[in-house]
């Protein structure tokens, strides 16, 4: 008997078929847990369990005579069990999945249609901002050069300043205790 089987038990614990199991709800008796990949995997489970529940509810009312009564109606609380159980492990998950990806499936399109125009559109921006950097160093480096020939003096002035300036920053990091990688070591207390 498989996981979906094992769920079309009734609160007897007995299948339409007869069966009597022992098996449990894996999600119904799952302990809370914290961990959203644990959390996210529970209600992974119980959608996939409600498919199976859907397709064995097809297959009842698909071949439906009035012996097969008692099994839709197992059937039925099963499903509406899940469905709750799905909605209570949900409250755990906190994942946001934006309205635009949703319409893409409603449209019978690839979500991943939405993932590759979002890489597209920070690439545009990116290269938009990119390029305004560099038109201002373009222009820094330009006005510098002017300056220097219309104020030498005042020009090597800023750039002993720029320079001290930037030692002094080098040197207080330094103190800091900063790792090159721009973390701070945080030294233990005894």
């Amino acid at each position: 008997m498989d996981s979906s089987q094992a769920s079309m038990l009734g609160p007897g614990g007995s299948g339409g078929n007869g069966i009597v199991s022992s098996q449990a709800s894996d999600t119904a008796n799952a302990t809370p847990n914290d961990d959203p990949k644990q959390n996210l995997t529970q209600v992974i489970n119980s959608i996939q369990k409600t498919l199976g529940l859907l397709h064995q509810l097809y297959l009842t009312v698909s071949s439906f005579n009035s012996a097969s009564q008692l099994p839709l109606l197992q059937r039925l609380n099963s499903l509406v069990t899940e469905l709750d159980n799905m909605s209570k492990l949900s409250e755990k998950c906190n994942i946001h999945v934006p309205m635009e990806v949703l319409n893409l499936i409603d449209d019978g399109k690839n979500p991943d249609e939405f993932t590759r125009d979002v890489l597209n559109s920070c690439i545009a921006k990116n290269q938009v901002t990119k390029g305004k950097t560099d038109a201002v160093k373009s222009f820094r480096k330009h006005l510098l050069e002017e300056l220097e020939q219309a104020f030498p003096d005042e020009v090597e002035s800023y750039r002993e300043i720029r320079a001290s300036s930037a030692a002094e920053s080098k040197r207080l990091a330094q103190a800091q205790s900063m790792l090159p990688n721009g973390d701070v070591k945080v030294k233990p207390e005894h």
